[in-house]
């Protein structure tokens, strides 16, 4: 590839790097707020100057070519020393700014963390934080998010991951539901009862299979690709359901079924991109999702508190 020319400039690289990672114009220019024509330009200006086409135009969208998979490394290096730069300068040092994207699976976003933002917005009233809740992977090479909260320890080698808890899961029913249905002494009579569960086509982490766990014979009549739609449909009182207790606890009218027989654990872990990870405003919002998540560890484990 040739030498970088004196017109190029890190806005083009900026540019760059949405289509890369967001795969086609228009995604990219709602991800910057700008149009696509506007991106566009910016594409043809890099590769003017570059003398080298950097994406191939697929039914799939805008895929890197090789000069565009050299280029890609160079421009997320200079993205990280100009955040690194932003980060350290004199003001920034005084008072945190800047936004930071969190993406965090959507019942750990909604019941914990969402309530918990104000208390670090109040304290850095430059600081904001974009929330994606949503059941499914974020990805941190694509730049679809800044910290990442999921179910595994990261594979990328260029990413820093941190475990956060271990989290406890009990069969819960509503008090209206056990109330009048057949009652559950032992596991095998779950099967007389409905459930609620996950889409099993729509699972984003393998430890999310866990229905068959309890009993290979239950078969959730109700089933939903996210979180939050389970929790509500076991409120209802018309089916049990395997929840989070981090989750339940918010809901006195939900009750553990055969507590002792069956506990299900699984973990939660934080990603941040090595890249960015030194950055002040995106080290601050994962310090504070550490710190939340610690100072809760009983809530996590089901434990009173």
């Amino acid at each position: 590839m040739p030498a970088r020319k004196q017109g190029e400039n890190w806005d083009d690289l900026r540019y760059f790097l949405a289509v890369a990672r967001a795969g086609t114009l228009s995604a990219a220019a709602e991800r910057l707020g700008t149009e696509h024509t506007t991106v566009s330009r910016h594409i043809q200006s890099l590769e003017r100057e570059l003398e080298d086409r950097l994406f191939h135009k697929s039914n799939a969208g805008y895929v890197l070519t090789p000069a565009g998979e050299r280029l890609l490394q160079t421009a997320e290096s200079i993205e990280s020393a100009w955040l690194l730069s932003k980060a350290s300068t004199g003001a920034n040092r005084q008072q945190l700014q800047g936004v930071v994207r969190v993406g965090v699976p959507d019942g750990f976003a909604s019941i914990f963390l969402a309530p918990k933002l104000h208390e670090l917005t109040n304290l850095h009233p430059l600081l904001e934080v974009e929330l994606f809740a949503a059941p499914q992977e974020f990805s941190l090479w694509k730049g679809e998010v800044d910290i990442a909260v999921g179910l595994s320890g990261a594979e990328h080698l260029r990413v820093a991951s941190r475990r956060l808890t271990d989290y406890r899961m009990f069969v819960y029913g509503s008090r209206s539901y056990l109330a009048q249905a057949e009652p559950i002494r032992v596991v095998k009579d779950l099967e007389r009862h409905p459930f609620v569960g996950y889409v099993e086509e729509g699972l984003f982490a393998p430890e999310l299979d866990y229905i068959d766990v309890v009993s290979d014979q239950l078969v959730p009549r109700i089933r939903s690709s996210a979180l939050l739609p389970q929790v509500f449909a076991t409120l209802a009182g018309n089916a049990l359901g395997i929840l989070p207790a981090y989750i339940a606890s918010f809901f006195p009218t939900l009750v553990r079924v055969l507590p002792d027989e069956i506990v299900l654990t699984r973990s939660f872990h934080m990603h941040v991109h090595q890249d960015h990870r030194k950055a002040a405003h995106i080290r601050e919002v994962a310090n504070f999702i550490a710190d939340a998540v610690r100072r809760n560890a009983r809530l996590f484990m089901g434990e009173s508190i």
